[in-house]
């Protein structure tokens, strides 16, 4: 073989992607398809048309705040097999908040978890564990590890800020163990802010955890109130996936 031919060759290599993801589930910003879909008191969860990230339609989620109200702020899509320990998984998904969305003073929102139902246990009810939520302007997420009855929670702070009435696109990667031999990553707008390699991303139970996606107004039940004036919130959502990963997958194969 020739010198040339062994460059192109190489350099061809060099180029296709390190890894590949594959797609189980892709929903592009409709109804169908989730296993259930939460409205939680006043909440809403609709197809729209007018306001899209990619393609014709978006789905869009709301939450009014009630000061006489005292369960939880629930609006959402639900797929039932986000993972199990062991699994390596990837989630893509592009949110965008309301034009005029309040971020001061800061309160929790969460627009994404993985749950699973632990009432059997006598620890703990319907349990998330790792998450992605606002708090101010700020994207924030976790890994949960321990047991259900021992969890322990590492919370990763600021990791990108967040604009109102602007598109943005979150892709989360995981290897799901609860030794210290898991990773957890996490690309904002196509940027990778967050890596964390041997550690423990999920609790000692090898259950199915749900996969989340809409706003849950947490802060509003957890602090007992509602901070700020704007008590009610619009978070729109389009391309949503998750897929199977290994080492860095390309995340604009989930955008």
């Amino acid at each position: 073989m020739s010198v040339k031919l062994l460059l192109t060759t190489a350099a061809a290599l060099l180029a296709l992607p390190a890894t590949v993801a594959t797609p189980s589930f892709r929903n592009t910003g409709t109804l169908s398809g989730w296993d259930n879909i939460l409205r939680e008191h006043s909440g809403t969860v609709d197809q729209v048309t007018n306001v899209v990230y990619a393609g014709s339609t978006a789905i869009k989620v709301t939450q009014t705040y009630d000061p006489s109200y005292t369960g939880r702020y629930h609006a959402e899509v639900h797929r039932g097999t986000g993972y199990k320990r062991g699994e390596t998984g990837f989630y893509g998904f592009a949110f965008r908040l309301s034009d005029t969305w309040e971020f001061s003073p800061a309160q929790s929102y969460n627009i994404g978890q993985f749950i699973a139902d632990f009432g059997d246990t006598g620890c703990d009810d319907w349990m998330p564990s790792s998450m992605v939520w606002l708090y101010g302007d700020q994207f924030y997420s976790r890994v949960k590890y321990g047991s259900i009855c021992d969890q322990h929670t590492t919370t990763y702070e600021d990791l990108a800020t967040v604009t109102p009435g602007a598109w943005h696109r979150v892709e989360v990667q995981a290897s799901w163990q609860s030794d210290a031999t898991g990773y957890y990553k996490i690309w904002f707008d196509g940027v990778k802010v967050l890596e964390k390699l041997n550690i423990q991303t999920t609790i000692d139970d090898s259950r199915d955890f749900e996969w989340h996606m809409g706003l849950y107004a947490n802060g509003w039940h957890d602090d007992g109130g509602m901070k700020g004036t704007q008590g009610f919130r619009q978070v729109w959502y389009d391309n949503l996936a998750i897929g199977t990963a290994f080492a860095d997958a390309d995340p604009a194969q989930f955008s």
